[in-house]
Order: structure tokens, then sequence, then C-alpha cells
């Protein structure tokens, strides 16, 4: 940076040019260091907010020792698909209640309507379009799923699985980790 500034002598305007040295941009300006014991404080009221947080990262703990039982109950989130002569319905529920959390079924008029049957491989198709659209929205992209051995290779089954996972959904839940304290 420079500056100039003149001033008069026998009637002869003088120029005279101050230069400042300039700063060098290369080198970054210094910072006070960031002080780490305000980072390592925790709030001893600290209260999560969110109820599936240890769930999402696997640290929840799973119902275990129902092993024989069917269906077993060491999950977070099931999955639930049944079809009778007139209908197909498809449930998910979750380890801590009886009552389904999320449902689908071609007895809603908003997917019966489009059907031209309720029963056939189309209606499991849509059926699980829409409960993984549902399922998405309520942030739940994890599952178990076990299919009765006899019906599982079945075509309505098939295209009910692959609508849920082309809907984003994982068919599996992870492994629960158990951390020592």
């Amino acid at each position: 940076m420079s500056s100039s500034y003149g001033y008069k002598q026998d009637g002869i305007c003088i120029m005279k040019l101050v230069c400042y040295p300039a700063r060098c941009l290369s080198q970054p300006a210094s910072q006070p260091e960031p002080s780490a014991d305000g980072n390592e404080d925790v709030n001893p009221t600290f209260v999560n907010r969110n109820p599936r947080n240890l769930e999402q990262m696997a640290l929840a703990v799973k119902d275990r020792g129902w092993k024989t039982t069917w269906p077993h109950r060491e999950f977070y989130h099931r999955l639930e698909f049944s079809r009778t002569q007139h209908h197909v319905t498809a449930h998910v529920f979750s380890s801590s209640s009886p009552v389904p959390v999320l449902s689908c079924s071609t007895k809603e008029w908003s997917l019966k309507k489009e059907l031209a049957s309720t029963n056939c491989v189309a209606a499991c198709q849509a059926v699980g379009e829409v409960l993984a659209h549902r399922c998405q929205q309520a942030g739940i992209t994890r599952m178990v799923y076990r299919a009765i051995p006899w019906t599982y290779r079945s075509d309505a089954v098939q295209s009910f699985r692959s609508a849920m996972k082309e809907g984003g959904i994982t068919l599996s839940e992870p492994r629960r980790k158990y951390i020592s304290t």
C-alpha cells in the first residue's frame, strides 16, 4: 500500500511517495487457538428426543430367547404379509406393541378402485409399493420379514418382496452391537 503527499517549495509542487510494506498473502492470519474445555463438557440433563436413536444404531436391546416360537420376537420391526380368498394385507409390527404400526390392504378403497382383482399377483405388488412408501414416510427402512416356508416361493409373495425392496426397504435388520461399559 502506498500513500502520497505533497507540499510547495518555491512555487513548485513537490510530491513525495511513501511506500508501506504489503502483507504477504500466502501466510494465514494468526487465529486464537480454540479451547477444548468447552467442547468436552456434557450436559448432565441431556434428553434424547429421538426414541428410535438406539434402534437405528443397532444398540437397542432386542427381546432374546424366542428362537423356537413362530414368529420369533427378536426384532425391532416385523413385516407380516397375508392373503385370503378376497384380499391381501400387510402389517408392520413393533417389538414393543402388538398393535400394527403401519398397515396396507386391498380393503382400502383408494387401492381397491385401482385394481381389477383384490387378491391377484398385481394386488400383492401394489400393496408392497404402497406399504414401502408409507414405511419410508414413517422412517422405517429396515424390518424382519419371514414368510411361511411353504408360501415363500409363490409368485404373489415374490412380487410383494420385490416391490418392498424396490421401494427402498431392507428386509433384514442389522445384528445388535454389544458395547462393553
